[in-house]
């Protein structure tokens, strides 16, 4: 009796069992065939705004954290997302996994680069990059390089640059992902519900130094040393402001300039570098 029982039970269960590894065999195969598995985020609601005439990326000279030469041509036919940021960065790490997501995602539209302005061990910034299963190249970036995107004054700082290699926008502070999403997607000629506007006035200031220096109120880098530059961006980049927004210095300082506090901040943190110095 205990047997005639069991074996129409051991059929059950194997058929169950054959139900689940066919769904999840047929949920992998669709999501590594299909770079656009799964729902969108639709856009509705989102502004984009784009340079009415953007400008020219520069060449760089950028190898990766193995030491081979990255070619920008290999960019071509693609939107490029190019992050500048650090492992000391906060919001630069905050924004990584949506990068993560969004090469993903994307990959057969987009090309995420990150460009580090870490001046440690190019052993650390791999242990980081592997750490967090980064799947987009990296780089560590010279001053050239900062100096021929305009000055990186504050990071993170992203570059949205079109198909045809042509920088169209930038942000400067964290990156919000459902936005970034709908630049892909309308640079792309993908589907979406943002609204699109091409701004006239952009293009001239997207690689303009002096916009980069607008971009951190009150605080003035031209008169150190390129060392000293580093090291300023650094702290005002590491340095809590205490206002009770969260953000460092100087993501308070670019997101929310009327603040009382965090200018003082880095007035008395651009002080004690220059004491140093002298």
């Amino acid at each position: 009796m205990h047997r005639l029982l069991r074996r129409p039970l051991d059929r059950i269960l194997l058929s169950a069992l054959a139900l689940v590894v066919l769904a999840s065999c047929s949920t992998s195969s669709q999501a590594a065939g299909d770079p656009l598995a799964g729902e969108p985020t639709p856009g509705t609601g989102i502004a984009l705004a784009f340079a009415e005439t953007p400008v020219p990326l520069p060449a760089f000279d950028l190898v990766d954290l193995d030491g081979r030469p990255i070619d920008q041509r290999s960019w071509a036919g693609k939107v490029v997302v190019l992050n500048f940021w650090a492992t000391w960065c906060s919001p630069c790490r905050r924004e990584i996994p949506d990068l993560i997501a969004l090469q993903e995602r994307y990959r057969d539209f987009v090309v995420v680069v990150g460009l580090a302005l870490d001046d440690g061990p190019v052993a650390d910034v791999r242990a980081f990059v592997t750490a967090q299963y980064i799947n987009y190249p990296v780089a560590i970036v010279s001053l050239q390089t900062q100096a021929l995107s305009g000055g990186i004054r504050s990071v993170p700082s992203t570059f949205i640059v079109t198909r045809d290699g042509m920088v169209t926008q930038r942000h400067v502070g964290l990156l919000k992902a459902d936005r970034t999403e709908q630049e892909v997607r309308a640079l792309a000629g993908l589907p979406t519900a943002a609204t699109v506007a091409w701004d006239p006035r952009l293009g001239p200031r997207l690689l303009n130094r002096s916009e980069f220096q607008a971009q951190i109120p009150g605080v003035d880098l031209s008169t150190l040393s390129s060392a000293t530059q580093m090291e300023a961006l650094k702290q005002l980049n590491t340095e809590k402001c205490t206002c009770g927004c969260g953000l460092t210095v100087a993501q308070c300082l670019v997101d929310d300039p009327s603040c009382g506090t965090s200018p003082a901040i880095a007035k008395a943190l651009m002080t004690r570098i220059k004491e140093k110095t002298k």
